[in-house]
């Protein structure tokens, strides 16, 4: 029910509360927002807009569900239910902190090891990631950000923490590979601006471009940072979605080839929302290599914490060896046939896509060509929200990841159906024919 007030009144808040760095006007959470008005359903709405701007996992929901139906004893939730009731400490269930290490252990074939002291718990990469912008800037400081970057990051790093994006740049004539160039470019500009830099933030795999950062690259990130005196945070929350687990490598393994040097600089997010699917669950780590941090985190985590219960039902079936490498190995092989199946069926229509995907849930999809020869922002706004609006399609511009050309399109395959997926590659065809002719 509505409240009528008077108008007269004015009651002030805070900064953050009227701060425009929330970051929702952006088009990306646009296009949730019609999706949310319109829903495809097969039956009930075949005509509605399919959500193709969502890096959702659900292509494996049934390997868990039947791992938990016969388990269903074990994970009987009046088990321990006193213990779970009662207060936890901020250190997380020790039984759960294992069962991360460990499983964070084995997505990476076990070339990088983790000590279940140095993992904080968090609800969700979000907290994490916001959680450690807190610690390590200072409102006024800046983080630098390879582009195209997820979105969400100009809420989770921004808008309460008062720290600023400073973008470095990279371009399609190295599939946006990040460069030395690139980053000390931006670096300087930042420098010349005033603005103190006080780390740098990678996702690998990349999340727009669904692809591994490589051995030499990020070799050359570290060393970038140990020059800089800054910190680096690597978000690996796509880590065990790599189609396959060779290609992808940690920054944790960089480490350990040097000997742990520097690695006080270096701190990994993980989260179980996108390689096991529960972004519900909420279920974040910080793993870092500075004493202080992870003190410094486990004492803010009481603002982001999760459930004990949760923690008690993951801990049960992350330390279940067959079932993990069952699912690590059956998720991985699903999201490289569903990425090939949209790479082949965006390419029959005539689009290509960023070369070298091999990662995550969705690919990087070039529309440059239908931009004209002189691309621009606004033509690409226009074209997404034609896709919207005529294609009833919702997939993110590039212009929502802060890309520096025109014409990319971030599109998701894993959070629908199969034939819902055949279903968003027919209408993109029918389309480009429509615009051939």
């Amino acid at each position: 029910m509505a409240i009528e007030h008077d108008e007269e009144v004015c009651v002030g808040l805070s900064k953050v509360a009227v701060s425009e760095t929330h970051g929702e006007d952006s088009p990306y959470f646009a296009g949730w927002r019609a999706y949310d008005q319109n829903p495809y359903h097969e039956l009930s709405n075949p005509s509605g807009v399919i959500q193709m701007g969502l890096a959702e996992n659900q292509v494996s929901f049934d390997l868990i569900e039947r791992y938990l139906e016969k388990h269903s004893q074990t994970m009987n939730t009046t088990s321990g239910f006193r213990e779970n009731a009662l207060f936890q400490d901020y250190h997380g269930l020790k039984s759960f902190r294992q069962a991360m290490a460990s499983f964070m252990e084995q997505i990476r074939g076990g070339r990088a090891k983790f000590d279940p002291d140095r993992i904080v718990i968090t609800a969700g990469a979000t907290a994490a990631n916001e959680l450690l912008t807190f610690i390590l800037a200072d409102p006024g400081d800046a983080l630098l950000v390879p582009t195209p970057y997820y979105p969400g990051f100009d809420r989770d790093l921004r808008w309460r923490t008062g720290v600023k994006i400073v973008p470095v740049h990279c371009d399609s004539s190295n599939n946006f590979e990040i460069t030395p160039q690139a980053l000390e470019s931006a670096y300087e500009e930042a420098k010349s601006n005033n603005v103190k830099i006080s780390g740098l933030l990678i996702t690998n795999p990349s999340n727009p471009l669904g692809a591994t950062i490589k051995r030499s690259v990020l070799e050359n990130i570290l060393d970038f940072v140990t020059r800089k005196n800054i910190h680096l945070i690597s978000d690996e929350i796509y880590s065990g979605s790599s189609f396959c687990p060779d290609e992808f490598i940690s920054v944790a393994e960089i480490l350990e080839s040097r000997n742990h040097k520097e690695s006080q600089r270096v701190h990994i997010v993980y989260s179980l929302s996108k390689d096991l699917g529960l972004p519900g669950f909420r279920v974040g780590t910080i793993y870092s290599y500075n004493d202080v941090v992870v003190t410094t985190a486990r004492r803010m985590s009481s603002f982001t914490l999760i459930s004990s219960q949760t923690q008690q039902l993951l801990s049960l079936m992350l330390s279940d060896g067959d079932f993990t490498e069952n699912y690590v190995r059956v998720n991985r092989e699903r999201l490289k046939k569903r990425y090939e199946l949209i790479v082949e069926g965006l390419q029959n229509a005539g689009i290509e896509c960023l070369s070298g995907g091999n990662a995550g849930l969705f690919c990087w999809m070039d529309l440059k060509g239908l931009l004209g020869d002189f691309p621009t922002k606004e033509g690409e706004l226009s074209l997404w929200k034609l896709m919207l609006e005529e294609v009833k399609v919702n997939i993110s511009p590039g212009y929502s990841c802060h890309c520096s050309e025109p014409g990319w399109f971030r599109v998701c395959f894993a959070n629908m159906s199969e034939e819902t997926l055949q279903v968003a590659i027919r209408r993109i065809h029918d389309f480009m024919v429509r615009r051939k002719n």
